[in-house]
C-alpha cells in the first residue's frame, strides 16, 4: 500500500468520523487542527481507522502518536509486513492449526 493510498483512506475516515467533507489530513495534522477532535472522538477515530485498515493499534502506539504522519507510518508499516491469517486459522486452535499465539 502506497503512502498516497494510506492518506486517501485516512481522509475518508476523518471526513466520516468528523462529518466534514472539507477535512484534508497531512502528515503534520494534529488534534489541534480539527475542531471536534477531542478525547472521545479520538477513541471513535482510532476504532474507525482500525476497521478501515483491518488492524489493531497497540495502546503504546495510540498514546504516543503526535500527528497523523506517525499514525500513517504505523498503518503503512503494518500493511507492508502483515499478511492475512491462513484460511484455516481460528483462535483457540493449537500451533499445528495456525494459532498465532500458542499457549
Amino acid at each position: 500500500m502506497t503512502e498516497k493510498e494510506v492518506y486517501e483512506r485516512l481522509n475518508r475516515v476523518f471526513r466520516e468520523v468528523f462529518d466534514d467533507n472539507r477535512i484534508r489530513v497531512t502528515a503534520k495534522t494534529t488534534a489541534d487542527d480539527i475542531e471536534d477532535w477531542d478525547s472521545l472522538e479520538h477513541i471513535t477515530l482510532i476504532g474507525a481507522i482500525e476497521a478501515e485498515f483491518g488492524m489493531k493499534f497497540r495502546m503504546s502506539e495510540v498514546s504516543t502518536m503526535k500527528n497523523v504522519g506517525e499514525l500513517a507510518s504505523i498503518v503503512a508499516a503494518r500493511k507492508r509486513t502483515r499478511r492475512s491469517p491462513p484460511e484455516h486459522w481460528r483462535p483457540g486452535h493449537n500451533a499445528e492449526c495456525g494459532e498465532l499465539h500458542p499457549k
